[in-house]
């Protein structure tokens, strides 16, 4: 009796799925032999129909699928896939500003664990404390984003069922999280307002559930530049972890993280990110 959820920032789900070479065949390849009950999608950055039709050998399959697509064409886009059936599914957490830009999605399931609901999140990058005005704006637009989604969260923790909130959250939140934490102090996701928001909600009741089944490592890290030697000196970012309420964060068991075994076997920029609930 357990359910195996993934979650991983695919850097366009169109990308995800080609066949790069016969030893990388892409996201496909990696669903085939994943031991996920669901997944949970970031960066769709393609419509339904477009997506669909990337997805359509596991949808052929029977996996059940369900997304949201930004406004914005070829930006952001959030997903759930799932061999388990959905019995509800709302894009979106009720914000005016953000829902349109499609960076949140969460579905209802019955689990073997029971009721449950899983989410997606793709959360701004934002920008480091600067004058310049283009830095200006995307921090204040990840800050008004961490503004009103941590009160949704703080409600959807509250909810009397299974929750966990999975995706690429753009923020590490200590020091074991980033490799190079004393060169990034002041890069966006490292952001001493940014680290205490995370701080919060696992104050309030939510659960790191990676880090806290391996409370003395550092990472694992789940994003790597694709520039330099990032990938191969692993000298990334944990940036991908799922939050769980109280009643699910006790039922985890395992979490791993699936690095490629080579830069040239990526199929994304980040790596999934799997636990195992019992």
């Amino acid at each position: 009796m357990s359910i195996t959820i993934s979650t991983v920032n695919v850097n366009g789900i169109r990308a995800a799925v080609r066949h790069r070479s016969e030893a990388n065949r892409g996201l496909l390849a990696w669903l085939a032999t994943a031991d996920s009950d669901v997944v949970l999608l970031q960066e769709v950055r393609a419509d339904e129909d477009q997506a669909r039709d990337a997805l359509a050998p596991v949808l052929d399959d029977g996996w059940q699928f369900a997304m949201s697509s930004s406004v914005v064409k070829g930006h952001a886009g959030v997903g759930v896939l799932s061999r388990v059936p959905l019995t509800g599914v709302r894009a979106g957490f009720g914000s005016d500003e953000f829902d349109a830009t499609a960076r949140y999605i969460e579905a209802d399931l019955d689990s073997a664990l029971g009721p449950m609901t899983v989410a997606s999140l793709y959360l701004p990058k934002g920008a480091a404390a600067t004058t310049v005005p283009k830095d200006v704006a995307k921090f204040d637009e990840k800050a008004r984003f961490l503004d009103e989604f941590g009160g949704y969260l703080d409600r959807l923790r509250r909810r009397r069922r299974h929750v966990v909130v999975g995706g690429d959250w753009n923020i590490a939140h200590a020091e074991a999280d980033i490799k190079n934490w004393k060169g990034n102090l002041k890069s966006p996701g490292f952001l001493p307002h940014e680290r205490t928001w995370v701080g919060g909600l696992l104050d309030a009741g939510w659960s790191d559930v990676m880090r806290d089944l391996a409370p003395g490592e550092e990472g694992p890290y789940t994003w790597w530049s694709w520039r330099g030697k990032a990938f191969d000196n692993d000298s990334g970012w944990r940036i991908d972890y799922q939050l769980a309420n109280k009643s699910l964060a006790k039922r985890a068991v395992k979490a791993t993280v699936d690095r490629a075994d080579a830069y040239d076997l990526r199929w994304s920029d980040h790596a999934p990110m799997t636990v195992v609930y019992d």
